[in-house]
């Protein structure tokens, strides 16, 4: 009986011994960085940003790999069924957790159960723009527009349950605006078809529209924060200039899938701090509208649940459907 426990410990110690130095190799090998939106996406910009820190703090190189559609449910679908050794990781808006979740059903993942919090990176700043052929000035011009030809004025989004189809059904909502949604394949898309004449309004991620807005190619007629920005300065606030109390902005954050080691995690989480405390990282996320925030894993797990009651509530409420 002595020798077995004997043979028992030895075991559980060369088991202890090899997890101790699998976690201290990791990484070891590249990082794929999942994006389940757009290239040129307000998340795409700001992960292209951080990923080049993240890579450094961790000694291995992250590959970015972009899968949009389905407004994000697809590339998500990819980093739930992956392997969870904390090589393949998601880069993901708030609205892949929260709000498609309540427009979408069946769904093929669990927000909650299938991904492992790792860190809130930013919160984005948003926008209401016009295809610059348009008359509208500020969000006041667009609600008497609206109202005056009700159902005549359409707005882009990235897709059924993306942040932008949700933003102006909330706005459309609030003012009473009779509007038609034009879902696109993703926010890029959907920018450069307001920019294009093809669609007449929409939100946006200021990070996504920001080039479009400096070459004069978009008509910025708000921001949706509840102050005017640095970015934009002399830009209103669309509560200050049409809807009172009109606030919305997003998340950028960073999970694994479900079941990844809480240490890898916890290592991951680590390079997400380094990268934010780089001075030029924070200036290259705050110009674009993205600024820089960080939170502990669990900090994200609470804020996930929280926002999806809360979003579930905002559609029912507001009667968002996804088409």
């Amino acid at each position: 009986m002595k020798n077995l426990m004997r043979c028992c410990a030895l075991v559980v110690c060369v088991i202890a011994a090899y997890s101790d130095n699998a976690l201290a190799a990791y990484p070891d090998k590249t990082i794929i960085m999942v994006i389940p939106l757009a290239a040129g996406s307000a998340v795409d910009n700001a992960a292209r940003i951080l990923a080049p820190e993240m890579s450094k703090a961790l000694g291995q190189s992250i590959v970015m790999e972009n899968r949009p559609g389905a407004s994000g449910i697809i590339g998500a679908g990819r980093v739930a069924t992956a392997a969870p050794d904390g090589y393949t990781i998601g880069a993901f808006n708030d609205s892949i957790l929260t709000m498609v979740p309540n427009l979408q059903s069946p769904m093929p993942w669990d927000p909650i159960r299938d991904f492992a919090p790792v860190s809130l990176v930013a919160t984005l700043e948003w926008a209401l723009v016009a295809s610059p052929t348009l008359p509208y000035k500020t969000a006041a011009d667009l609600i008497a527009a609206a109202k005056a030809a009700p159902g005549g004025i359409d707005y882009a989004s990235g897709g059924n349950g993306s942040p932008q189809h949700i933003a102006m059904a909330l706005f459309a909502a609030s003012n009473h605006l009779n509007m038609l949604h034009v879902p696109y394949r993703g926010a890029t898309p959907a920018a450069v078809g307001i920019a294009g004449g093809q669609s007449q309004v929409g939100f946006s991620a200021l990070a996504t529209v920001k080039s479009l807005v400096d070459g004069k190619n978009l008509k910025l007629l708000g921001v949706s924060s509840q102050h005017e920005l640095e970015q934009t300065p002399g830009v209103p606030t669309i509560s200050a200039s049409g809807s009172p109390g009109f606030i919305f902005s997003s998340w950028f954050v960073i999970v694994a899938p479900h079941g990844t080691p809480p240490d890898v995690v916890d290592r991951l989480n680590q390079a997400i701090k380094v990268a934010l405390a780089n001075p030029d990282v924070r200036a290259k996320l705050i110009a674009q509208g993205a600024m820089p925030t960080g939170s502990t894993p669990a900090q994200l797990g609470k804020m996930t649940e929280d926002n999806l009651a809360v979003y579930k509530k905002l559609i029912q409420d507001n009667h968002i459907q996804a088409n």
